[in-house]
């Protein structure tokens, strides 16, 4: 079974502190290799302000220039643009693919004015990124550097690599079959990752994706605004540069000139004089008898933790809730609850397979296994910790294999949803709550202010449904939202009753994996409650997908001859597949009148009726897909769907008495 890297990142749609930066974190710093080119002794420390204090705590300097030669590389974009990006990549990384996005929107917001490289870097605990990186190098060979990023595109959307979808992948580019299985088969290109990787690694860009805008580093899966503050800096560089006289061409070559070639580390910025002030907001978060519990079954301070095998933020903050239990021997119990978020695929899978442990009393022993090895999650190793914890195996097995720890497992994912847990790691100490994984000092301010309102009281088996009660209510209340309204058309492509009691409106985007991984909760939504529930759909396709308008638009013209739907869900089911080839495929599929298909996709009205759609989200307030609007309530993303659905149910369910 193919291994996958499952370090990720929380929910894109949200900006939950300590769960929303996308980024690799490297824990144990590489040992740097000899780089092809030896810059002057001083470069790799000119940038640093001073040297830095012995036993300081060292970062990469965010100003410093390394030498990050093309050599060769795929480029896309003019040679003599002013800025050049050099991503260091993995194809089968999930915050590269997270990535891609960002660099289409540089692209679009920059014409002409950035070139992008490519170098590779395939981390070996992703067994397809090698030949992965085959396939694309072997496209360059056959077709040049344009093919080069045409497979590199369909590789990073790509959910999956294994053989089957790169076979797809390299047909649909339409390279020569033989050629590509030597490739792969004989890693042929391995030299040109080798050069790659010992540069890169030399710069202390180990981890995936790193960047190099005109020489300076940038981590992970940043945002847009993150990159565009160094292109805009460099670009003003660049643009003094070529006033002085400087050839555009040369422009890149002067800037890196004297590059550093090692890691360029200053001081880090001295922490914060007092950690923030403890968040007002409180939720009543049950924990039930059978709930995983450590520490004293009564306790003044009780954390229930919103967990997922999968995030690194949840891995992140597990030593932290170590050094509470240290510090407050006696005084605090942990509870666990799972959240295994939708968009990792191996969350759910250990959620599972710990719940598999909790049944023969291993739940704590299967949770140290799993959280140590993130980035090792798979069945194989399940049953191999299972072993390892003497459990018995075949029942093991029966239990994973009959979901048996299926129901306790929604049940927690319903509570997270109705007390705002919708991010990983989210914690409630003694019902107040805390997002992220954050230090220790954080967690101790509010855990001192409940050890003080415990003073004096008596601590019994009542003591925390009390204590959560009066934080509940002592907390500031929360401002609903103002319902949104948005207009629907009496042709808008709907499913449900037309007097359901709940009306969702879908804005969504074909090319959005998350928008594809929403596809099947709605189905659900549509089986459980029937004709309760209608679903409408409206079009948000985001400029940085550039397949997204196309493909809104096709299936505009299916709707116009009675076939949204079903063209609705080709779309989904080929996501990696989108374009106008496939889009005359599928209406024959559907036995459209292919004629007016095609004369529909043309038609200025049919672009317009999708603007329309986009200019209702804007007004509604929406901005990223999916989002649902359910009777008004905004919910962002498939996760919280449900609960939204049911709260609306029983609004109309009183109402109705």
């Amino acid at each position: 079974m193919m291994k996958k890297l499952t370090i990720a990142l929380a929910l894109a749609v949200m900006a939950l502190a300590g769960a929303a930066v996308d980024r690799v974190i490297v824990t144990k710093q590489p040992t740097a290799v000899a780089a092809p080119q030896r810059a002057p002794a001083p470069a790799a420390v000119a940038a640093a302000p001073s040297a830095p204090a012995p036993g300081a705590a060292l970062v990469d300097d965010p100003k410093a220039v390394y030498r990050v030669p093309v050599d060769g590389s795929p480029a896309r974009g003019p040679s003599d643009a002013l800025v050049t990006i050099v991503e260091s990549s993995d194809f089968e990384c999930p915050f590269c693919k997270r990535a891609a996005p960002t660099m289409k929107q540089i692209e679009a917001a920059y014409p002409g004015r950035v070139r992008f490289v490519f170098k590779h870097n395939p981390l070996s605990m992703h067994r397809s990124a090698v030949p992965a990186a085959m396939l694309a190098e072997e496209a360059r060979a056959q077709q040049g550097d344009a093919k080069f990023w045409a497979v590199h595109d369909a590789l990073l959307a790509a959910p999956s690599l294994d053989a089957l979808v790169l076979e797809k992948i390299s047909r649909e580019a339409g390279l020569s079959a033989a050629p590509v299985k030597t490739a792969i088969d004989g890693s042929k290109h391995m030299e040109r990752l080798r050069q790659d990787q010992t540069l890169v690694n030399a710069l202390g860009a180990s981890g995936t994706p790193s960047f190099f805008v005109n020489g300076r580093k940038i981590v992970g899966a940043q945002s847009f605004e993150a990159f565009k503050a160094v292109i805009d800096e460099e670009l003003a560089k660049a643009e003094a540069l070529v006033k002085g006289g400087a050839a555009p061409r040369d422009v890149y070559a002067r800037t890196i000139e004297k590059g550093a070639t090692a890691p360029v580390r200053i001081a880090a910025p001295a922490p914060a004089a007092a950690p923030a002030a403890p968040s007002a907001q409180a939720a009543k978060v049950t924990v039930r008898p059978d709930d995983v519990v450590h520490g004293p079954a009564v306790a003044p301070v009780t954390i229930v933790l919103f967990s997922d095998f999968q995030c690194p933020f949840c891995g992140r903050v597990e030593p932290t809730l170590k050094q509470i239990d240290q510090a407050y021997p006696g005084k605090v119990r942990f509870a666990w609850k799972h959240q295994p978020l939708p968009f990792h695929p191996n969350a759910m899978p250990a959620a599972k397979a710990a719940e598999a442990a909790r049944a023969q009393g291993k739940f704590w022993e299967m949770h140290d296994k799993l959280m140590a090895n993130q980035q090792a999650l798979s069945d194989t190793a399940y049953s191999q910790y299972a072993k390892e914890l003497r459990l018995d195996a075949a029942r093991f097995q029966r239990d994973v294999a009959g979901d048996a720890g299926g129901k306790r497992i929604a049940e927690d994912q319903k509570l997270a949803a109705e007390v705002g847990a919708t991010g990983t790691p989210t914690l409630f100490v003694n019902c107040r709550k805390v997002v992220g994984a954050q230090p220790f000092e954080a967690f101790k301010a509010v855990i001192e202010e409940e050890l003080k309102k415990a003073d004096g009281k008596t601590v019994d088996a009542g003591f925390y449904d009390r204590t959560c009660a009066a934080n509940v209510a002592a907390a500031p209340a929360v401002v609903a939202a103002a319902p949104r309204d948005v207009a629907i058309r009496k042709d808008d492509p709907a499913r449900g009753g037309s007097r359901a009691a709940v009306t969702v409106v879908e804005f969504s985007d074909f090319q959005c994996p998350f928008c594809s991984r929403a596809v099947q909760p709605v189905k659900e939504l549509e089986s459980a409650f029937g004709s309760d529930v209608r679903v409408v759909w409206k079009h948000l396709p985001l400029s940085f997908h550039p397949n997204a308008m196309p493909a809104a638009i096709a299936a505009e013209a299916a709707r116009q001859q009675g076939k949204f739907w079903e063209m609705h869900d080709k779309l989904f089911a080929n996501q990696q597949a989108l374009s106008e080839a496939a889009y005359v495929q599928y209406a024959k599929e559907l036995k459209l009148d292919l004629a007016r298909f095609q004369a529909t996709l043309k038609d200025p009205a049919t672009r317009k009726r999708v603007d329309e759609d986009a200019a209702a989200a804007g007004a509604a307030g929406v901005t990223g897909t999916p989002t649902f609007v359910v009777n008004g309530e905004v919910v962002v993303g498939s996760n919280a769907l449900r609960p939204a659905v049911e709260r609306q149910l029983e609004k109309a369910r009183l109402a109705r008495r």
